[in-house]
């Protein structure tokens, strides 16, 4: 029996302990999921969000404890916590709220002595394999429209966070939902590419990096099935000449260093208009040296550690490598004392003098760091926004809505934002191009990626 440890960024202890299963479990596992699936399927809608909508209540009802598990796993502080557990309940809420329009038959129009439509099936059983940074936001983003959609979903989680899997079985298990059409499952990354090919898996929403999406990719070449990718970005915004200055700063200090920096829609790239470069960085410098880096359990704490100490060294690479081809660190990290080589704990970062040489503005750089350029106006801006592999999300701070619009018809990107970023609306595609991965979650569009279209051509006079 192999034991997986969850090793907390909080102070380096074990935090839990879970069993990975082995081929016979998995064996079982699906097919449970393929047996539960056959009766779901045929389960009304109404039906299906009575209990999805139990879930979000029972889900609610454990927030406290749910957030607190949330930071001694991934290190969030506990200020922190609780908004990820509103926003999966806000993201249920709404798919489950919009899935009987989204779900219902496409009428083809009148023809004479005929019936005709479009019916939208479930898949079968659907493999979410899940990332630690959001854990709950991410899972649920397939997790309940995949349910609602009449499939059965095995959850996968990070190792970091496999607390987050069991919380979902556990409020979908009281919910009332059939034994065997949820189930969390803790895999190694041998067994879970064996997942990936095994004929009972029909679709697989993945989240994490780009080399793991190839390796999902390659693992379901052999198959025609579909898979959904999100694998994360190097997120630009723009601060345009007419920019309110205080809210972009605001707003794109929080969105370079919540979370640690560690979202995948996080902004790591900011270009300024030159008649406010000199402001904006005097902004952004005072706001990022009012952060309180500490323990994230501590309720005034503002920056956790990242998620393991690798990763903090992986970061102080980049950040060093960019430095040695002449970024230039405007953040003394001698103001944030907990921040030391060898932990998880690293100080937030503006580098400036940056260019698209640099791992910077290259690379995506899962940490608390945002690289600030200094730009001549729109033109420059859009070339150098679109200048990356990446493209999950941009934004843009302007007061001219309609500049906004005619610049995002040009940004190669899943998602544009106007004075505002790193948030998903759960009414709206969620959506990547290019290294940022394939397919959508969320909104009505959502649900096309977890059902697959059945035309009905009837015939009615013979």
């Amino acid at each position: 029996m192999t034991i997986q440890k969850t090793i907390t960024p909080v102070d380096g202890s074990v935090y839990c302990e879970r069993s990975l299963a082995d081929e016979a479990a998995l064996d079982a596992a699906l097919a449970r999921a393929v047996a539960a699936q056959k009766a779901w399927r045929s389960t009304d809608i109404a039906t299906r969000a009575a209990i999805c909508r139990r879930f979000c209540d029972l889900f609610d009802a454990r927030r406290d404890e749910i957030a607190l598990e949330l930071t001694w796993q991934m290190g969030r502080p506990i200020r922190y916590s609780p908004s990820e557990v509103r926003g999966t309940l806000e993201r249920a809420r709404y798919m489950i709220d919009v899935a009987a329009e989204a779900l219902a038959d496409v009428d083809a129009g009148p023809k004479d002595g005929f019936r005709r439509f479009v019916r939208r099936e479930p898949l079968g059983v659907v493999f979410t394999v899940a990332a630690w940074n959001y854990p709950y936001l991410i899972a649920v983003n397939s997790v309940v429209p995949a349910i609602m959609a009449g499939n059965s979903v095995l959850l996968k989680h990070s190792a970091q966070t496999p607390l987050c899997a069991e919380r979902f079985e556990q409020c979908f298990r009281e919910a009332g939902l059939p034994a065997g059409l949820f189930q969390a499952i803790h895999l190694s990354h041998a067994l879970t590419e064996r997942a990936i090919r095994d004929p009972r898996v029909d679709f697989v929403a993945f989240t994490g990096s780009v080399a793991g999406g190839h390796a999902v990719q390659r693992a379901a070449a052999d198959r025609f099935i579909a898979t959904g990718l999100e694998l994360g970005g190097c997120d630009p915004a723009y601060v345009r000449h007419d920019a309110n200055l205080a809210h972009a700063v605001e707003n794109l200090v929080d969105g370079a260093f919540f979370n640690s920096g560690q979202s995948c829609c996080g902004i790591q790239r900011i270009y300024v208009h030159e008649r406010l470069y000199d402001d904006f960085v005097a902004g952004a410098i005072e706001l990022t040296n009012g952060y309180l880096l500490g323990d994230p359990t501590a309720p005034d704490t503002t920056l956790g550690p990242v998620v393991r100490t690798a990763a903090a060294e992986q970061i102080r690479g980049q950040i060093a490598a960019s430095v040695a081809a002449g970024a230039k660190p405007a953040i003394d990290e001698r103001r944030f004392p907990r921040s030391v080589a060898g932990t998880p704990y690293l100080a937030p970062q503006l580098l400036l003098g940056v260019d698209h040489s640099m791992p910077m503005m290259r690379e995506e750089v899962f940490g608390p760091v945002a690289g600030i350029m200094k730009v001549s106006g729109d033109e420059e801006a859009v070339r150098l926004m679109n200048d990356s592999d990446f493209g999950l999300t941009a934004a843009i701070w302007t007061a001219d809505p309609d500049a906004a619009l005619s610049i995002g018809d040009r940004i190669a990107t899943g998602t544009w934002f106007m004075n505002r970023c790193d948030y998903l609306d759960p009414a709206l595609a969620w959506v990547g191009v290019k290294d940022s991965g394939r397919g959508c979650t969320l909104s009505r569009v959502g649900y096309e990626h977890l059902t697959r279209p059945k035309s009905y051509h009837l015939r009615l006079n013979t």
